[in-house]
C-alpha cells in the first residue's frame, strides 16, 4: 500500500534521477526516417503532395479539433507569424503576461509592434485586474503565454478582449493536452502555438505549430513562412476549403517570405509521438499531483492550486518558498543542488530569461511589482512524465530536506 504524502518516509533511492533526458522517440519512426534518408526529400515541398510536413499539419489539425494547421520551425516562428498574419501595424502594442519566456516579447518586437506586460499573481496566472485596465490602453493584439502549462481565467480574457474586438494569441508551447472547460487549449483565441522543442510533450529537437479557424490568418501564415511560387498548394488543407483556396489567391505575391519551414525529418519524429500524447498527459498530471502533495506537506513550500475549468498536462512543477529570506531562497537552492535536484528559482537565477528585468532589449523596463515578487520565490523544477513513482519520492524528499535544512540553520542563530 502507498503511504500518504504526510506520513511518507524517505526514499531508499540515494541519486536522483536524470530529468533532463526526453523519452525515446518511437521505433515506429525508423522507417520512415530511412525512407526520407533514401530518397533525400528533406524539404517540405519536394513531393508533389503529402510530404510529411503535410500529413503531420493534417493529422495535429485533427488531434486538435481544429480546421487548419501550420508547422513551422519553432513555436517562436509561430507566434511572429501569428502577429503578422493579423496585420497589425507597425508599433502596435501587444499586451503580453510579465511571467513568460523571453522569446514571447522577442516575437513581438520581430513582427515590429510593442509588447506591453501586465502583472501576473503568485498562481502564476494573469492578474485580471491589471489585464484590463491596460487591454484599454490602445492595446491592438493580446499573447497570452500558458507559461510552464498554467492557465489564466480564459473565460475573463476572452469576454474582455472579444468585448473590444482584439484577437488573442495563445501561446500554449507548454499546454499541449491541457483543457479549458473541456476545450483544447490553443483553439480557444483566434490562434495557438505550439512548441516542438526537446523539453516539451512532443520532442524534435526543434519545431512548432500554429492552428487556427480563420482561413484568411493561416494563408497569411501559409505564403509567409515560405510557401513560394504556388507552394501553398501542397498544403493539403487547401484542396477542399474554397475559402482557403480565395484567401491563397489574394494573398500571392503579396507578403514577404520569411522561411520559417519545418522539415520532413522533424516532421517525421513529431507524428510517431502523436499517439504517445494522451499517455504522456496523464502520466505527467499524475506525477505533477503526487509531487505537489508531498511539497505543500512542508511549511516552506506552497505549489499554488490549478482553476477549476483546467485539467494540465504539465512537464515539471512549480512552487513558491514560503517565509524564507533572500539568504534562505539561495541556501535552498544550493542545498537542493548539492543533493542532486536543480531548482531554478526565476528572479534569481543569472540572466535568467523568465525574469522580465533581463529583457533589455525592450529598452524601458516595466516595474511589475507584484510579478517581481512572485519570481523571487518561484521554484521550477522538471518532471517529466516518464519518471517512476520511486524517482519522485527522491525529489520530493531532496526538495522537503532543503528546506528544512536551511530554515533550520537559520533559526539556530536565532533569526
Amino acid at each position: 500500500m502507498t503511504s500518504s504524502p504526510s506520513s511518507h518516509s524517505p526514499s531508499p533511492l540515494a541519486t536522483p534521477p536524470n530529468v533532463y533526458d526526453a523519452e525515446p522517440i518511437p521505433d515506429a519512426v525508423r522507417a520512415e526516417i530511412d525512407r526520407l534518408l533514401q530518397s533525400g526529400d528533406l524539404f517540405r515541398y519536394t513531393a508533389a503532395q503529402d510530404a510529411p510536413v503535410t500529413l503531420l499539419e493534417q493529422e495535429f489539425a485533427a488531434l486538435m479539433g481544429s480546421r487548419y494547421a501550420l508547422a513551422v520551425s519553432s513555436c517562436s516562428a509561430a507566434l511572429f507569424l501569428s502577429l503578422k498574419a493579423l496585420g497589425l501595424p507597425r508599433d502596435a502594442r501587444v499586451l503580453i503576461p510579465g511571467f513568460t519566456f523571453a522569446a514571447v516579447p522577442s516575437s513581438v518586437v520581430h513582427a515590429d509592434c510593442v509588447p506591453v506586460l501586465c502583472e501576473v499573481g503568485q498562481n502564476y496566472r494573469v492578474d485580471i485586474a491589471d489585464f484590463e485596465a491596460k487591454l484599454d490602453g490602445g492595446i491592438e493584439a493580446v499573447i497570452i503565454s500558458h507559461m510552464r502549462g498554467h492557465t489564466s481565467d480564459m473565460d475573463a480574457i476572452m469576454a474582455l478582449c472579444d468585448a473590444r474586438g482584439i484577437p488573442v494569441v495563445e501561446d500554449a508551447a507548454h499546454s499541449l493536452g491541457t483543457t479549458w472547460n473541456g476545450k483544447n487549449i490553443g483553439t480557444i483565441g483566434r490562434v495557438g502555438c505550439f512548441s516542438f522543442q526537446s523539453y516539451k510533450l512532443v520532442n524534435a529537437g526543434e519545431g512548432g505549430i500554429l492552428i487556427t479557424d480563420d482561413a484568411d490568418l493561416v494563408a497569411r501564415a501559409v505564403i509567409m513562412s515560405g510557401a513560394y511560387e504556388h507552394n501553398w498548394q501542397k498544403h493539403g488543407q487547401a484542396k477542399a476549403d474554397d475559402a482557403l483556396t480565395s484567401a491563397f489567391a489574394r494573398w500571392q505575391n503579396n507578403l514577404p517570405l520569411y522561411n520559417l519551414r519545418l522539415s520532413n525529418l522533424s516532421a517525421a519524429v513529431v507524428r510517431a509521438q502523436l499517439p504517445e500524447i494522451a499517455r504522456r498527459v496523464r502520466d505527467g498530471r499524475r506525477n505533477h499531483d503526487y509531487v505537489a502533495d508531498r511539497l505543500n506537506t512542508s511549511p516552506w513550500l506552497n505549489v499554488p492550486e490549478k482553476l477549476a475549468p483546467e485539467d494540465r498536462a504539465p512537464d515539471s512543477i512549480q512552487f513558491n518558498l514560503v517565509g524564507m529570506d533572500d539568504v534562505q531562497v539561495t541556501e535552498f537552492a544550493q542545498a537542493a543542488a548539492d543533493r542532486g535536484v536543480k531548482v531554478q528559482v526565476f528572479g534569481q537565477s543569472r540572466d535568467n530569461a523568465r525574469a522580465f528585468w533581463n529583457w533589455q532589449f525592450l529598452g524601458q523596463i516595466p516595474a511589475l511589482p507584484q510579478t517581481r515578487t512572485m519570481l523571487m520565490r518561484a521554484c521550477d523544477v522538471r518532471l517529466p512524465a516518464r519518471l517512476t513513482r520511486a524517482e519522485l519520492d527522491v525529489i520530493a524528499d531532496v526538495l522537503i530536506g532543503a528546506a528544512d535544512a536551511v530554515t533550520a540553520d537559520r533559526k539556530a542563530f536565532g533569526t
